[in-house]
């Protein structure tokens, strides 16, 4: 014998079934969102991993538009009547090229000679150092500015030929055999270490508002770590963007001139 179901009860399994299928999709609806939330902050916190390239092209262009800014905050001196000229007129083409030259010359001469290249994290840290040491924030505002506020092209542009400068420097001082300085001779491969393809997550480092201004005849002591030979009977100018020193004898011998010449920007 068939038992027959009232419509009532067939009306409220309807019923129950309308709203299970409301809370399943409901709950599909906050597993979606609540995923791509977590995503989303996974994200902001580990930005991806860029694979880009900078054609030598490219590097001389961002070149120009540091010496730019360079050349824009640079003295012109009172007692030059002529006004001061642009920047295309006291720096050619091939004296930008020779810039980048040198400095992607440098990063694989280290990179012969140390077995390793310039890392991703040695120049993040170059642009974290700029970033809350330097003693003009606006000029370097600036130069952030000028390279499009990409930390990337910051830190290939900007932040390499510094830090370049600097373990060059520190190589030729621990180098005894003369190897690092032959490594410098070699000419560019054509596709130079990691310096003109890089996958690395590069952040932009928030500019500090600088030391106070400041105060004229006034001096600060520095660390002597790396820092050039003693000297005596130098030359020394202040251009309004680096200070340039030439011309010297050593401190060590007086009758022992100083071969080199510094030169220290105010973006390290």
């Amino acid at each position: 014998m068939k038992m027959k179901t009232s419509p009532g009860i067939r009306a409220d399994a309807t019923i129950t079934r309308g709203r299970l299928r409301r809370v399943f999709s409901s709950l599909f609806l906050v597993a979606v969102v609540v995923t791509a939330v977590a995503a989303s902050d996974r994200s902001t916190e580990n930005p991806p991993k860029q694979t880009r390239a900078l054609t030598f092209a490219e590097r001389v262009a961002y070149q120009r538009a540091i010496e730019d800014v360079y050349w824009r905050h640079r003295i012109w001196p009172e007692e030059c009547t002529d006004s001061k000229p642009s920047l295309d007129a006291v720096m050619s083409q091939a004296q930008l090229e020779k810039k980048v030259s040198d400095y992607l010359r440098n990063s694989q001469a280290l990179e012969d000679y140390g077995q390793r290249p310039i890392t991703a994290e040695q120049l993040q840290a170059e642009m974290d150092r700029m970033a809350q040491h330097t003693k003009q924030p606006e000029v370097l505002r600036e130069l952030f500015e000028a390279l499009g506020n990409d930390p990337f092209v910051i830190a290939e542009c900007l932040a390499r030929p510094l830090l370049t400068e600097r373990l060059v420097d520190d190589s030729l001082a621990q180098d005894k055999t003369g190897r690092f300085e032959s490594a410098r001779t070699k000419g560019l491969r054509s596709m130079p270490m990691a310096a003109t393809l890089a996958s690395v997550a590069y952040t932009l480092p928030k500019i500090s508002e600088g030391a106070p201004p400041c105060t004229d005849d006034t001096w600060t002591a520095t660390s002597t770590a790396n820092a050039p030979h003693g000297r005596s009977l130098q030359t020394a100018v202040w251009t309004g963007s680096e200070m340039i020193v030439w011309g010297a004898v050593l401190s060590q011998s007086i009758s022992t001139p100083a071969a080199d010449m510094i030169r220290t920007r105010i973006a390290g």
